[in-house]
């Protein structure tokens, strides 16, 4: 599975697997928002790994709402930890958990491009049903490129979205090689992009990732 699973796709531990952690890390599990997050239902997230990560573990974030400090929690877990993936919500799931007054862009950034899905704290609150969202939360999303004629496009559509929306609209235009910040996008096609991949970040220019992204 660890081959499979692609950075923010949300993922659920076994019992035993997260009992192992909060072994590993005492200090988490006098925490008792973490040490009952699996037993919660709740998932991890699955993030690129770090010099510190050892190798064959998958690297996981939890991170925690406010009202808990907004910690980013980074642990590890075995492959047969994991009992269950899934990718990030769709922004249209998700929708509902959304401030009354996100409505408007949400429609806009879904009539855009429906398979748009959120990984911050608006997908947060749609999961786990913490108080994730606050007056600052930006809105952090994944637009999903293949085929779609609107590859070259798209990041000038979502910067015209972004200037009407009330909150800061974040994240990344994905394709195979990985994601890209969309206000990276907006420009010439020789201005270098950065792309997160799995195992790591590298330097590509816009029209070769738009070009990749579509093929």
């Amino acid at each position: 599975m660890a081959d499979t699973l692609a950075r923010h796709s949300m993922v659920k531990a076994s019992a035993s697997g997260w009992s192992a952690v909060m072994n590993r890390y005492p200090e988490l599990a006098s925490e008792p928002i973490v040490a009952g997050w699996v037993g919660a239902g709740h998932p991890l997230i699955v993030r690129r790994p770090a010099c510190s990560d050892v190798a064959g573990m998958i690297p996981l974030g939890l991170p925690l709402p406010p009202s808990h400090g907004k910690r980013r929690i980074a642990i590890s877990l075995a492959t047969a930890d994991i009992i269950a993936s899934a990718p990030p919500p769709l922004l249209a799931d998700a929708a509902a958990a959304a401030p009354a007054h996100w409505r408007t862009t949400i429609d806009l950034l879904l009539k855009l491009l429906p398979e748009t899905r959120t990984f911050g704290s608006l997908a947060w609150r749609h999961l786990t049903g913490l108080p994730y969202l606050t007056e600052g939360s930006d809105l952090d999303l994944l637009w999903p490129l293949s085929a779609a004629t609107q590859t070259e496009t798209l990041p000038s559509a979502i910067a015209a979205i972004a200037r009407q929306a009330p909150m800061r609209l974040d994240g990344e235009i994905t394709g195979p090689a990985g994601g890209a910040q969309w206000r990276e996008l907006i420009g010439n096609d020789e201005d270098e992009v950065l792309v997160k991949g799995p195992t790591g970040v590298a330097s590509t220019t816009r029209a070769a990732f738009l070009s990749r992204a579509a093929s």
